[in-house]
């Protein structure tokens, strides 16, 4: 493994939303626009600390809901991520995360105007019942309108939905994904609805107010929307990810790969000369330590040589094409044999990955329990 390698992308996380939707867990506050003005200075603080300005391949902004913030208030983050983050070359990716909800054209030409050519966008679902179970605050035509919109502005689109939503069936799911293959997209992921601990979807259910789907439930869903997306000529690349022939998401691939990243913000996380550190997740504590010129970083772990190989199987894995094992052996230094040989035989006896062409990689099998992989393969390691 090389530590000295620069990163090439960076992450930068806007906590903001108009709602806190019952089932997300990620670092996000609602109905706090107040502290929008002070988080813009935190974030330009916090880049600063970078000393000189880094060129990058691909940026992600993320949240949380970075279109939720106003046109002034979008400009001075887009300018404070330009100043320390310049393109590398012509050859990059922008992708900036939106919601349906107030996501004006206006906001779409702004960013436009500052290189972003990936769209994400938060739809989650077209049917008005499903919406209103997952506290959405848009409705199916707000999804169709945006993408419409977008789809003249920015050359590549990608849409997120869920399914195994509360009380949904196999065929509600079925609409979803044909009404969002009917779309201009060009990527799209689909997630199982997760109950989180601290959620309030995850008290909701604890109290018998709100129950998960079954497991065979869940796995037709999964199973209908590998096969559905498939045959509208995408390509399922990563276990919840299918994308028309390049149009793959090159940041996330950073991560797949086990390649570093820079990243700034509440809750962000980021991996640089084999060090992962993740920031507060808090954004009050994260601006009070920030603002009174203190490293907002809450956890920080500096990987050996060997614990960055395993990491980069275990998320090679979840690329569909696996990790070709002569490769993985020339840029890690380790054979996954010498890794995880007894680990690896034992998941290929149990039908959960194969070798195939020199690839190891997971089966169909593996693919509907893959969440329950990871964290057991890097517990044995």
């Amino acid at each position: 493994m090389n530590f000295d390698r620069q990163p090439k992308a960076v992450y930068i996380h806007v906590p903001f939303c108009a709602h806190h939707c019952g089932y997300c867990n990620f670092s996000v506050i609602a109905g706090r626009d107040d502290l929008i003005e002070d988080y813009l200075q935190a974030i330009e603080i916090e880049l600063s600390w970078l000393e000189r300005p880094r060129p990058v391949e691909t940026i992600f902004v993320g949240g949380g809901t970075p279109t939720h913030l106003a046109e002034s208030q979008l400009i001075r983050l887009f300018d404070t991520i330009g100043r320390w983050f310049p393109l590398e070359s012509d050859d990059n990716e922008i992708s900036v995360e939106a919601n349906p909800a107030g996501f004006t054209e206006n906001k779409m030409d702004l960013l436009v105007g500052y290189g972003v050519n990936r769209l994400s966008l938060g739809g989650q679902s077209f049917n008005a019942d499903k919406l209103q179970r997952l506290e959405r605050d848009h409705c199916g035509d707000d999804v169709v309108c945006v993408v419409e919109q977008a789809s003249k502005r920015f050359s590549s689109i990608s849409l997120d939905l869920i399914f195994a939503a509360p009380d949904e069936t196999l065929t509600e799911w079925q609409e979803d994904l044909e009404l969002g293959l009917q779309l201009p997209i060009k990527h799209i992921s689909t997630y199982g609805l997760t109950y989180e601990h601290g959620t309030t979807f995850w008290s909701r259910r604890q109290k018998g107010e709100l129950s998960s789907a079954e497991e065979e439930l869940e796995a037709d869903m999964y199973l209908s929307a590998i096969s559905t997306i498939q045959s509208r000529g995408l390509v399922h690349y990563e276990v919840s990810n299918f994308a028309r022939p390049g149009h793959e998401c090159r940041h996330n691939m950073t991560y797949w790969r086990g390649e570093p990243y820079f990243a700034a913000g509440p809750g962000a996380a980021r991996y640089i000369g084999g060090r992962r550190e993740t920031n507060h997740r808090s954004l009050r504590t994260y601006l009070k330590r920030v603002l009174a010129g203190e490293s907002p970083t809450d956890e920080s772990e500096q990987l050996s040589i060997a614990g960055a190989a395993c990491e980069r199987l275990i998320f090679g894995l979840r690329m569909l094409a696996g990790v070709e094992l002569t490769e993985f052996h020339d840029s890690t230094g380790f054979t996954v044999d010498e890794l995880a040989g007894t680990e690896v035989a034992q998941f290929i006896e149990q039908g959960l990955l194969q070798v195939e062409d020199n690839h190891l990689k997971l089966t169909q099998a593996g693919l509907l329990v893959s969440d329950s992989i990871w964290p057991e393969l890097l517990t044995r390691l």
